[in-house]
């Protein structure tokens, strides 16, 4: 009846990059569950719901339209007592949010209940054929098909449910992270990948902690299984842990032990955790720089660069892939690949680089930069590039993701959990990775000589305190903030290295204020741009003593002509602008190398406080998740 495997009539199915949580052990579910997904919002909030197995087999199944603290209002004052239970939290972009659409879903029967993350491309072919066969559906999505699905093969095979999950995936093409329950089987949680991230928290007391991440397992365990792809795990009341590959084969699960913290997850006294990420980025840069910045041996330590030494000496042009910041952390690198290590360097947006058809070289290297590790575009540029010769090499926040897995050499950036869903402190980390190993490169080639190269480490060594003197005093980007609380459009502005950071500070502040913002060279104004500059229309100007800072003046001239505004982002000691423009905002001087991981830091604040001041849901912008795990 079902052709397994194959992609007649194949749809992109409900597009989404969800949470979810599961729990079984001697534990009430409901309140892990709750808290679980609380952790979680960040991957979606348009709807959410839970589903708590009692002892009678009762399922009890709370869902809403609206976030987690409505689920909770709501489920709260219902019957929700059990030790097994499943729960999500959605983001979509195709699929009304309401009610029928929110997870869990359910079986026709009532039997077999599913929290899924990811697309099920195939699920037209299958919901045509389980409707010929009888099966109804009550929502839009391609999950309440693969709950249907399993549900028809339990039934026709007369299985358990792990083996009718295992069947089942044989018949589904796309990318999934799923926890099903089935009441004829209380005792007992069924999940499984592909491509969707998934960590199994194990507990001491033999209860297991199921999430698309670990920030909901941390409060619980350190003990961490993180299934593979095509993997099926079944976990058990009584602390059992069975593991099989999709020909059913058995497998032993491999046990990690996480040296993150749960406290690392908690807001420490900020408002939002946006503001606690900003100003976490001193502590980041040292971490980042832990054992690699070695000032005593004056040198930098890249350990995948001593391992792959010649991949990256003999590389023919390095060709970074990436999205949304991380794409503009790849900007900023390509000036230093270019200029200090004399190695030609391109940046692609992953989104579109995965439908070209690119010419991948056996002498490239394919940087691959990502925050989550399972950012579904950057992930699909690996396959070809390996499969053409190419080195691959991740610059990634989280050990053990999809990227981490499937690179030939790796850095981790060491930045610490990231929740707020507008990128900080991951930014800035990846971009002091890649200058590092822009430097070694440019070193071993003898392009850097090692006066600069001294030089770069000094200065890359005093950056988290040139971090906390910015952070010190935030009143004059307070001043700024509140004077563009009622804008509609503003310009950011800059040159060289600086002109990725424009970018940056233009997304962070359409991102969580919602005003539009365009980031443009600045050299590129006389070109079009210059006819939008008007009162109304501020621009920020990064212009620092870096690069051509007299032609940035010049720039800076033409604007003020045209009765615009200008804040300029400045070198500390700058008297020459402080004349000139409406507001300055100073950074140390520093390497030029090094100077955007500094000019960035204010273009966060005032993202932030402006969001703030606009009344704006910081950590939670409209219509976005923090890491898009599909298409």
């Amino acid at each position: 009846m079902f052709r397994y495997g194959g992609h007649e009539g194949n749809d992109r199915g409900e597009k989404k990059m969800c949470g979810i949580v599961g729990y079984i052990g001697k534990g009430e579910a409901y309140p892990v569950l709750i808290s679980g997904l609380k952790l979680l919002e960040y991957r979606g909030y348009d709807s959410a719901g839970v589903g708590v197995l009692d002892e009678r087999k009762e399922f009890h199944l709370y869902k809403v339209q609206g976030n987690v603290s409505r689920l909770k209002e709501v489920a709260d004052v219902q019957e929700h007592g059990g030790h097994v239970g499943i729960a999500h939290t959605r983001w979509a972009t195709h699929g009304a949010p309401n009610v029928a659409n929110a997870h869990p879903h359910q079986s026709q029967d009532g039997h077999i209940s599913l929290v899924h993350n990811g697309i099920i491309e195939n699920y037209t072919v299958l919901k045509r054929e389980l409707a010929g066969l009888g099966y109804g559906f009550k929502s839009d999505t391609d999950s309440e098909v693969l709950v249907q699905f399993i549900s028809y093969n339990r039934q026709r095979y007369r299985c358990p449910l792990a083996e009718a999950v295992r069947i089942s995936l044989h018949g589904v093409t796309g990318s999934f992270a799923i926890a099903v329950v089935d009441d004829r089987e209380p005792e007992a949680v069924v999940v499984a990948r592909r491509s969707c991230p998934l960590a199994v928290g194990v507990g001491k007391d033999g209860s297991y902690y199921i999430a698309s991440d670990i920030t909901p397992i941390l409060p619980h365990t350190k003990d961490v299984v993180y299934p593979d792809d095509d993997e099926i795990v079944r976990l058990s009341a009584g602390g059992e842990m069975e593991m099989m590959n999709m020909d059913g084969v058995r497998l032993t699960p491999a046990v990690t032990h996480v040296e993150m913290t749960a406290d690392q997850v908690e807001k420490d006294g900020y408002d939002h955790y946006m503001e606690k990420e900003i100003h976490q980025q001193p502590q980041v840069m040292r971490e980042c720089m832990a054992g690699r910045v070695l000032l005593g041996e004056n040198r930098i330590y890249i350990e995948a660069f001593e391992a792959n030494r010649e991949r990256f000496m003999n590389a023919s042009r390095i060709v970074i892939v990436a999205c949304g910041t991380s794409w503009h952390a790849g900007l900023v690198a390509r000036y230093a690949f270019e200029q200090y290590a004399h190695t030609p360097c391109v940046v692609e947006y992953a989104s579109e680089y995965r439908y070209r058809r690119p010419v991948i070289l056996p002498t490239d290297v394919v940087v691959v930069i990502s925050q989550s590790g399972e950012t579904a575009d950057s992930i699909a540029a690996i396959g070809p590039a390996k499969e053409r010769g190419a080195f691959v090499y991740a610059v990634c926040n989280v050990d053990n993701s999809t990227i981490v897995r499937m690179a030939d050499a790796c850095t981790l950036t060491k930045a610490g959990i990231e929740i707020g869903v507008a990128s900080t402190k991951a930014f800035t980390a990846q971009v002091l990775v890649l200058t590092m190993l822009a430097a070694e490169i440019g070193r071993a080639k003898g392009v850097m000589g090692g006066g600069e190269y001294s030089a770069l480490i000094n200065d890359m060594v005093q950056l988290p305190q040139y971090m906390e003197y910015i952070l010190s005093d935030e009143s004059a980007i307070r001043r700024f903030a509140a004077t563009l609380l009622p804008c509609r459009s503003m310009l950011y502005l800059g040159r060289g290295n600086q002109y990725p950071i424009a970018l940056e500070g233009a997304l962070k502040i359409k991102e969580i204020s919602y005003i539009h913002a365009e980031g443009y060279p600045i050299g590129e104004m006389k070109h079009g741009p210059i006819a939008l500059i008007e009162p109304e229309v501020p621009s920020v100007v990064i212009a620092t003593k870096c690069g051509e800072y007299d032609k940035t003046v010049s720039n800076i001239q033409e604007i003020m002509a045209r009765q615009g505004r200008i804040t300029a982002i400045a070198t500390k000691g700058d008297t020459v602008l402080e004349k000139m423009v409406d507001n300055v905002i100073y950074v140390p001087d520093t390497h030029p190398l090094l100077m955007p991981i500094l000019t960035v830091v204010p273009l966060q604040l005032l993202a932030y406080h402006v969001a703030v001041g606009r009344g704006c849901n910081v950590d939670q912008p409209r219509n976005l998740a923090k890491s898009v795990t599909v298409e």
